[in-house]
């Protein structure tokens, strides 16, 4: 992207006049297309009504299957709109048939929510959690998770793309050709990584994506989304099921649909799906490589800005790393470095040890400040964040 595209892509980003925005990682920016779609379909379901409303908007919906499909390199009919990634993992592990001696392969980056669900599913099945821990770079050791894949009963591999506590990116498509070589499915947790980094389902191997409209999509709240492969999904029957997921054939039987929206459930928000198409378009015109080299630029010269400041200490690990920076300021805690900023106008986030802890207590951290920008953020931006973040080092 160059100086002319940022400007335009500014100028399509009302609140970039507004505020320093350093938490896309958390909820982005909404770009003013994103914005228009919404508000004009809210309009239209207050003029007409709800359902009618939708039935009128059925070809936009129809475009936000087709635009995240295209996001991941997928088909469609292995696309199923959610309310979070969240929601999208959930509906995606709870229905696998996971067995008493299976084992989950996890890592030090498995987010809190999946983390949780997981210990669930560990005291509902009796399955066995297997941690996989970290190379020397801090991502997950391919080498150790090879041995722990040649153990067998192996029911899936859980990996986290971009942890939320930090700029990691693990190594996916080296995870994907594992797990296929060794027939276990590798479930991804996308939610970091659609938007900022370059996806291509069958390039990673995955057989479950998960991935949230409001971080680096710059969407709408409220929305996400989950690819599962065509061949697995007559063969998982969602943990839940409805009108819209199922029809009822006879008083004593239902059929299940035969695509990913066997997963979905009959009532959504039907603006907030139409703004996730639209923020998918959004971000497939300026090109999701061309989005990742400009934020690895950026967040490379964060870090070197911050790196310079006596006092801040860099938490980021990985052989890769992308948009997210972590770090901590001596003596002064992580939420009121966050305060600080905010009434600056300056927008952070703070990572707690207890939405990764097989991470952070790991490494002795607890709380952490996490910078995220975006390619809307600007040299002229980071500049003025070092240079406020430098004064709430000497005060």
């Amino acid at each position: 992207m160059d100086a002319s595209d940022v400007e335009r892509a500014r100028g399509l980003t009302p609140g970039c006049a507004h505020v320093l925005h350093l938490n896309h990682a958390g909820a982005s920016l909404l770009p003013q297309p994103v914005l228009d779609a919404m508000v004009d379909h809210l309009g239209l379901e207050a003029r007409i009504g709800g359902y009618e409303a939708a039935e009128v908007a059925a070809p936009q919906l129809e475009r936000t299957y087709a635009a995240v499909a295209e996001l991941i390199g997928a088909d469609t009919s292995e696309i199923a709109l959610m309310d979070s990634a969240s929601r999208a993992w959930d509906m995606a592990v709870y229905s696998l048939p996971i067995e008493p001696q299976d084992r989950v392969i996890i890592s030090r980056s498995e987010y809190g929510s999946n983390a949780i669900a997981l210990l669930q599913l560990k005291q509902r099945t009796g399955c066995q959690l297997v941690l996989v821990d970290d190379d020397q770079h801090g991502q997950i050791d391919l080498e150790a998770l090879e041995r722990e894949l040649a153990e067998g009963d192996t029911a899936l591999v859980s990996l986290v793309h971009v942890p939320t506590q930090g700029g990691l990116v693990n190594p996916a498509v080296e995870v994907g050709r594992l797990c296929r070589e060794a027939g276990v499915l590798f479930v991804l947790d996308a939610c970091q990584s659609a938007g900022q980094l370059p996806l291509d389902v069958n390039e990673l191997g995955c057989a479950v994506l998960t991935g949230n409209g409001r971080k680096f999509l710059r969407g709408p709240r409220g929305t996400g989304f989950l690819y599962m492969r065509r061949d697995l999904i007559p063969l998982i029957e969602p943990a839940m099921l409805d009108l819209h997921a199922a029809t009822w054939t006879a008083p004593d039987r239902y059929e299940v649909r035969d695509d990913a929206r066997r997963f979905e459930t009959w009532e959504s928000d039907v603006a907030a799906r139409i703004g996730l198409g639209v923020a998918v378009d959004h971000a497939l015109g300026w090109g999701i490589d061309a989005i990742a080299e400009r934020n690895s630029m950026l967040a490379d010269g964060l870090r070197r800005r911050l790196a310079d400041i006596p006092g801040v200490t860099l938490h980021d690990k990985g052989a890769q790393r992308c948009a997210i920076t972590t770090f901590t300021v001596a003596g002064v805690e992580p939420e009121d470095v966050k305060g600080r900023l905010r009434e600056k106008r300056v927008n952070v986030n703070v990572v707690t040890a207890s939405s990764a802890q097989l991470d952070l207590p790991h490494r002795g951290l607890a709380d952490l400040v996490r910078a995220s920008l975006h390619y809307v953020t600007t040299e002229d931006e980071l500049d003025r964040f070092a240079d406020l973040i430098n004064r709430i080092c000497v005060r």
